[in-house]
């Protein structure tokens, strides 16, 4: 495992994140290891008779991981070799173009540590799914809930990793009343893919709770909704193409050229062509 410590970021730091808020640690999951990820190791640390140094090597990798050891071994819910082939064969898309688009657009692992998929609460389109759903958001917006409703997006308000639940079940609790919790479960980006919950029936499932139902089970059934994704939205043909800016755009949405997400996956295809 890849040594960390303050001021590191990534992927490894937003895991170490993970895991500490499993143990019981209250830190944003941000990818960033500031001074709250910071203080929080040297205490799990002190507690489990290692060396307070705040830096995270292969010692403390073991323990925090043995600790927050989830009940069912997450990789049983891990994509495989064999997954990505039938996406291929079954959309007609070539495999080494398939890879290329899951390492780029997938968020590295679907699941958070404890088993539950990835989500981000997203409370600007809380907002729009209670006016969708009759109820007036202005009329049960407070001090108390601003920070999972809010008429306009902000990242303010993310505190990423598992504790985004946090957030969208507060949102289902506003208000005692099945509609509330549909319009917070559909506020929500899902799995490995990003997809968010609003997309359900477009996508073909017979509600929202099926979808997110869905999620809950495998990263194959991440691909099946992203493969629904780029079938029903017209993407699919870019990606067949292997016409990356048009695939980006049509995914990613006109922001794509900022992040580069045309040229990564440009790059990954190579990469996967000349391994097959």
């Amino acid at each position: 495992m890849q040594t960390i410590k303050l001021k590191s970021r990534g992927p490894s730091v937003s895991y170490l994140q993970e895991l500490l808020v499993k143990l019981g640690y209250q830190i944003p999951a941000t990818g960033y290891f500031g001074d709250l990820t910071d203080a929080a190791v040297k205490d799990f640390q002190l507690k489990n008779d290692l060396v307070s140094d705040g830096e995270v090597g292969i010692k403390t990798w073991t323990i925090l991981i043995d600790k927050a050891r989830p009940a069912q071994a997450l990789g049983d819910k891990f994509l495989s070799e064999q997954d990505l082939k039938d996406f291929a064969t079954k959309h007609n898309i070539e495999l080494a173009a398939v890879k290329a688009v899951n390492e780029v657009e997938s968020s590295g692992k679907g699941f958070f540590v404890d088993g539950r998929p990835k989500i981000l609460f997203e409370g600007h389109v809380f907002w729009d799914q209670l006016k969708k759903a009759g109820i007036d958001p202005s009329s049960v917006a407070s001090a108390s809930n601003a920070d999972v409703l809010y008429p306009r997006w902000t990242k303010g308000h993310y505190v990423g990793g598992p504790r985004e639940y946090d957030r969208m079940e507060k949102a289902a609790g506003i208000l005692a009343d099945p509609k509330v919790k549909t319009a917070a479960l559909a506020s929500a980006s899902w799995g490995s893919y990003q997809i968010m919950g609003y997309h359900a029936a477009k996508l073909g499932y017979s509600s929202v709770q099926e979808f997110t139902d869905q999620m809950y089970v495998h990263e194959r059934n991440h691909l099946e909704a992203f493969g629904r994704y780029i079938t029903a939205f017209g993407c699919i043909a870019h990606l067949r193409a292997k016409n990356w800016a048009k695939f980006a755009n049509c995914y990613n949405g006109a922001g794509y050229a900022q992040n580069k997400y045309d040229i990564k996956m440009a790059n990954a295809y190579q990469k996967f062509l000349s391994q097959s």
